[in-house]
C-alpha cells in the first residue's frame, strides 16, 4: 500500500532467506499497477544474487505519493538466483503497509535490509543496533 491505494498484488512470488535475515519477497514486475514501478540512479551488489538496481514508488490514489529507491531488482542475478531475474522486492519501511497471506508485515529493523518480518518468523534478526558484522 502506498498513497492509500495497492500498488501491487500477487500470489505469485519468491520468498527468499538468507542468514540471519527474516524472508524477502521478490513478486513478479506485473504484479505491480502501471506506472508504480519508476527506474532510478543507484546500484548495490549482493553477494549472492549479484548486482541491484532501484526502483522509486509511485501512487496518486489521494495526490502524488513517492517513496523513493523504495524497491530492488536484480536484471541479471548469479546463475543460483536465476528465478529471480527482473522480480521486484519492496522496502516494507518505506510504504504505507505491505501484507503476506492478509497479516500486516512489520519492517526488519535498522533501515539497510528489506526483510519482512511476520508472525511465522522468528529472531533475532541482523539489522538491529549492534548486529552489524554478526
Amino acid at each position: 500500500m502506498l498513497g492509500g491505494t495497492s500498488i501491487a498484488t500477487t500470489s505469485d512470488g519468491w520468498r527468499v532467506l538468507e542468514t540471519s535475515h527474516p524472508p524477502t519477497y521478490y513478486l513478479p514486475s506485473s504484479a505491480f499497477a502501471p506506472g508504480v514501478l519508476r527506474p532510478t540512479f543507484g546500484s548495490s551488489h549482493c553477494e549472492w544474487k549479484g548486482a541491484a538496481s532501484y526502483f522509486d514508488l509511485a501512487a496518486a490514489e489521494d495526490g502524488p505519493v513517492l517513496a523513493e529507491r523504495a524497491a530492488w531488482t536484480y536484471p541479471d542475478p548469479t546463475p543460483a538466483f536465476a528465478d529471480l531475474a527482473g522480480a521486484v522486492s519492496v522496502m516494507p519501511a518505506a510504504v504505507e503497509a505491505a501484507y503476506v497471506d492478509g497479516e500486516r508485515v512489520r519492517p526488519q529493523e535498522g533501515g539497510f535490509y528489506g526483510g519482512w518480518i511476520t508472525d511465522r518468523v522468528v529472531g533475532p534478526f541482523k539489522g538491529v543496533p549492534g548486529s552489524w558484522g554478526w
